[in-house]
């Protein structure tokens, strides 16, 4: 779970690609500093300002704004560099604030590229200050840690720079005041037309290929109040671009798809904004397509604009990242940010109409004089063309949006490799045990109402940072029919052998073992493919004496890691000791679970996925209303995912509600058995 530091609190960072994020309630200046072991800036080429916004490792917005999002890659950093101070500091902008007493303080968090915060600081206390050094990134005995800082200066980026040894503070100070001023001159640009439309493929501005931005398609995070769940946000952005308000995590484990959303890349943000510039300004048409998919030469030059024939046919990989995996990822999380603000316009476009057709006839009634007879009729039927024009206007765009995604989608699909694909795509029919992890693993498909058939990969960066719960309790399907009880608790363990079987199988052997904890033994049928295979580290443990025997050993583990991590040692491990990554199967909980049993899983939850122990949870919440509010904490760290399809998730933009559907293997396929067949011979070849 995300920390929530106070000043001079550290907390230790085990991700070496982070986000470093940063929200203010007024436009601020983000910035960092590189310093040596003993703290000191030795030159300007050591601060990424607006003015110079990438340096080896780290990369800054161009800008002044609300919202910022700086992409550091802690292994790109030089060798000398052993401090990373993030910098917050007002412009000197007419009218604006010139302390941070008068706004509200400010907030910086560490997340992952998948928008899971791990750590974060709100600068409270604030006063006459208008520079302040918000976090440090330090590194210590060759790992690096987080410590918030918060100091502050009434002197400004002057005092700030000037107090980490910079000889040239003043002189910078001075040239990122202007760099901001020039930002704050391409972000306002005079427009020559007042006409807006949406462009399709082709682009005017290509993303940057550098790859420090990548994120999570969605950030899902699972909620347990019963309502909406925000989809695994947390997207690929880079520094810089805004992003929208975070959806809320309600507290119970059934909360929308949010683990975090995703915001343009500073770059890509300023090449968009450049572009925006130059075709309003000959009265062209703005480009409203997502930054990050737009198309761009290995040169980084801008691309063609789309040839007036129609739009750039799609292409798989289209988008940022280091390798082909990783761009298909990132264009997948670019097609699901697609469809939800193209929905969201079409659905707000369709309000708008309600709303001006309502207001229309309000008029008609409240003149006497045409509210009855011809007059009246013609005034109705009059606003009411209006309005189905207006919606006719709004689906023409959304089928138009609709029409390039699917396009793309059926290009993309194809390409995806095992990790990403379906069980009837090909590509398994081909697979081979990998030698290296994946990035991030499917989960499932999300779609809108609106969208249907057209499905979105739901990808989750690996390694898994929650729980996954498998919810067997009632769940009403679309056509508002209800599974028999049996038949749901089968099928959400069936889901759950087969997101244990997806991640066994894209995992290098060896590196990814699985165990299961079936207290009754009711699972046998649904274990089958795994039990059968051999696959699993032990046979599945049942009754109350496997349940202790199985979270004693993974606690322990827990336990024995976390010091050995913490102190330093980690070759002080014992010889037997498996330290390769477990995956846990619980059926049916809390059955077989006495109160020491349900103190450890919920510690396992909790502490293992740091440490490489991850939880799948198969359960109806309902099983476990004895235990009250204690299990509130349990729920809320998972991931809520269901065996059949249901909109439980919200994604972290417009808070649709999105539609999830699980990855299980067609009926009568021997894909699943093929698979775990060759992974059980690599298992053994490697024992």
């Amino acid at each position: 779970m995300a920390a929530e530091l106070a000043r001079g609190q550290n907390h230790p960072l085990s991700r070496n690609r982070i986000e470093i994020r940063i929200s203010a309630d007024v436009p601020v200046v983000a910035g960092a500093t590189l310093a040596d072991d003993g703290g000191r800036v030795r030159d300007a080429d050591r601060v990424a300002h607006p003015g110079a916004p990438t340096l080896p490792g780290i990369e800054v917005s161009r800008q002044a704004a609300a919202e910022h999002r700086l992409a550091v890659d802690l292994d790109a950093l030089p060798e000398a560099v052993h401090r990373v101070s993030v910098l917050i500091a007002l412009p000197a902008a007419p009218g604006g604030p010139v302390r941070f007493g008068a706004v509200a303080p400010p907030r910086a968090a560490v997340t992952g590229l998948d928008g899971t915060e791990v750590a974060g600081y709100t600068l409270a206390g604030l006063d006459a200050e208008s520079a302040v050094v918000a976090l440090e990134l330090y590194r210590r005995q060759g790992a690096w840690k987080i410590r918030a800082v918060g100091q502050g200066y009434a002197d400004g980026l002057t005092a700030l720079l000037a107090d980490q040894g910079l000889p040239q503070a003043a002189e910078l100070a001075c040239g990122i005041e202007e760099a901001v001023a020039r930002g704050v001159a391409r972000a306002v640009p005079v427009r020559t037309d007042t006409g807006r439309s949406r462009r399709t493929a082709g682009s005017v501005a290509g993303p940057d290929p550098s790859g420090t931005a990548t994120g999570s398609p969605y950030d899902v995070q699972a909620p347990g109040d019963g309502s909406d769940q925000p989809i695994p946000s947390g997207g690929p952005g880079a520094p810089g671009g805004p992003e929208p308000e975070p959806v809320p995590v309600p507290g119970d484990g059934r909360s929308p798809v949010s683990d975090g959303p995703a915001a343009a890349a500073a770059a890509v943000g300023a090449a968009a904004a450049a572009a925006d510039d130059a075709a309003t300004s000959v009265g062209g048409p703005i480009d409203y397509t997502h930054p990050k998919r737009r198309q761009a030469s290995p040169s980084r030059a801008p691309a063609a604009p789309a040839p007036v024939d129609g739009p750039v046919p799609p292409v798989a990989g289209d988008a940022v990242g280091w390798s082909m995996d990783e761009r298909l990822y990132n264009q997948v999380w670019g097609m699901f940010e697609d469809l939800a603000r193209s929905t969201a316009a079409y659905r707000s476009a369709v309000d708008f109409a309600e709303s001006r057709m309502e207001k229309e006839l309000d008029q008609v009634l409240a003149d006497p004089r045409s509210r009855l007879g011809s007059t009246g009729d013609a005034a109705r039927e009059t606003a009411r063309a209006r309005q189905a024009q207006l919606i006719d206007q709004a689906q023409a765009a959304l089928d138009r949006d609709l029409a390039q995604l699917t396009a793309e989608s059926e290009v993309v699909e194809p390409a995806l490799p095992p990790a990403y694909a379906r069980w009837d795509n090909p590509v398994w029919h081909a697979y081979r045990v990998p030698t290296e992890p994946p990035m991030a693993v499917r989960l499932g498909d999300l779609h809108l109402v609106e969208s249907d058939p057209l499905r979105i990969p739901m990808l989750v960066r690996l390694p898994l940072e929650r729980g996954l719960w498998i919810d067997s309790g009632p769940t009403a399907t679309p056509d508002d029919a209800f599974p028999d009880a049996g038949e749901l608790r089968h099928l959400a363990l069936r889901t759950a052998v087969t997101l244990a079987a997806r991640l066994l199988a894209v995992h290098p052997a060896g590196e990814f073992g699985v165990q299961v904890i079936d207290p009754a033994g009711s699972g046998a049928s649904a274990l089958a493919p795994l039990t059968g295979a051999g696959v699993l580290a032990r046979p599945p443990a049942t009754g109350a004496a496997g349940v202790a025997d199985v979270l004693g050993r993974l606690t322990e583990r827990v336990d024995l890691v976390q010091m050995a991590v913490r102190g330093g040692a980690a070759d002080a491990l014992p010889p037997g000791l498996d330290t390769s990554r477990q995956l846990l199967v619980v059926n049916e909980f809390p059955h077989g679970f006495d109160d020491r049993a349900v103190t450890q899983l919920r510690y396992l939850a909790d502490e293992g996925p740091d440490v490489g122990v991850h939880l799948l949870l198969v359960a109806d919440r309902e099983d476990a209303a004895a235990y009250g509010p204690l299990l509130d904490p349990l729920w809320r760290s998972l991931m809520r995912l269901t065996p059949v399809p249901d909109d439980h998730l919200a994604d972290p933009w417009v808070g649709h509600a999105w539609m999830y559907e699980p990855c299980l293997v067609p009926a009568g396929s021997q894909v699943l058995k093929q698979v775990l067949n060759l992974v059980a011979i690599a298992y053994t070849k490697r024992m």
